[in-house]
C-alpha cells in the first residue's frame, strides 16, 4: 500500500532548486506532487553545489573543451544502457506502468554520440562512471526503489538543466568544426516529458521506510555525480611543474 506523503514541505515551493533557473521553472514548481515537492527539497542542496563545480560553471561559461565532453559523454553511457535495460521492469514493479521511458531513453543517442566523437583522443577510463555503474547493479538487485533516485537525478537533470548544458557544449563543439550531440535533444516537448516523468514518480507505490530511502538516494546519486565532475575538471588542471633541475 502506497505511503501516505506528507504536503508540507519546509522549503518555500517558489525557491529554485538551480542557480540558472527560468521564470517558467519556478511557477512550474507549484504545480508539483507531494513526492516530486519532497524530492526537490532533499537534493536542493547537492543540486546548487553540483552546479558550483569548476566543470559545470566552466561548461556554462563556454570554456569546457571537446575532450571533457568527450569524456562525459563516454563516461554517462554504461549507466544509461543499464537504467534503461532494467528500469522499465522494476519502475512497473512498484507501481509506476506509465514512465515515459521510450520517449526518455537515451541510451541510442549516447551511443551515436560516442561514435561521432571517436576523432577526440581516447580519454581515461572514469573511476567514478565505473563505481556508479556498480552501484546501480546493486540497487536494481537488492533495492529498486532506491535505483529510481539515480533516475529522477538523472532524468529530471537531462530535462531541465540540462537543456542549458547542452545548448553550450553545442556552441563549444561548432566552434570546434564537431557536429552537435544528440543526448540533450528530445522528440517531445520537455514540459510534456517532465510532467510525465513527474506522474511516474507520483505513482511509485512505496513503503515510509521505502520512501525515505528513495529521498536519501536522491542525495547519494548527486554524489556520484560531483564525482564525475572533479574528473572532468581534473582532466584540464595543468600538471604541477617539475621541482627538478
Amino acid at each position: 500500500m502506497t505511503t501516505a506523503i506528507p504536503t508540507a514541505i519546509p522549503e518555500a515551493i517558489s525557491e529554485a532548486i538551480s542557480d540558472h533557473a527560468r521564470p517558467a521553472d519556478v511557477l512550474a514548481r507549484r504545480a508539483f506532487g507531494p513526492r516530486v515537492r519532497r524530492l526537490h527539497a532533499r537534493i536542493g542542496a547537492a543540486h546548487h553545489q553540483a552546479e558550483g563545480m569548476t566543470f559545470s560553471r566552466s561548461l556554462l561559461e563556454g570554456h569546457a573543451s571537446p575532450r571533457q565532453l568527450a569524456a562525459l559523454i563516454r563516461a554517462l553511457a554504461p549507466a544509461y544502457e543499464l537504467i534503461e535495460e532494467q528500469g522499465p521492469e522494476l519502475a512497473a514493479a512498484l507501481g509506476a506502468k506509465a514512465f515515459p521511458w521510450t520517449v526518455l531513453a537515451r541510451r541510442q543517442a549516447l551511443r551515436q554520440d560516442v561514435a561521432m566523437l571517436g576523432a577526440i583522443p581516447a580519454t581515461p577510463a572514469s573511476a567514478a562512471a565505473h563505481d556508479w555503474l556498480d552501484q546501480l547493479r546493486d540497487l536494481a538487485r537488492q533495492a529498486p526503489h532506491r535505483l529510481m533516485a539515480h533516475v529522477y537525478v538523472r532524468y529530471g537533470g537531462d530535462l531541465s538543466g540540462g537543456q542549458q548544458l547542452g545548448e553550450k557544449a553545442q556552441a563549444i563543439l561548432s566552434s570546434q568544426g564537431l557536429p552537435s550531440l544528440r543526448f540533450w535533444k528530445f522528440q517531445r516537448p520537455i514540459p510534456e516529458l517532465k510532467q510525465a516523468l513527474h506522474d511516474a514518480f507520483e505513482q511509485l507505490d512505496l513503503s515510509e521506510v521505502e520512501e525515505e530511502e528513495l529521498l536519501e538516494e536522491a542525495v547519494v546519486a548527486f554524489r556520484a555525480t560531483q564525482r564525475l565532475l572533479a574528473e572532468l575538471a581534473a582532466l584540464e588542471t595543468p600538471a604541477p611543474a617539475s621541482s627538478e633541475a
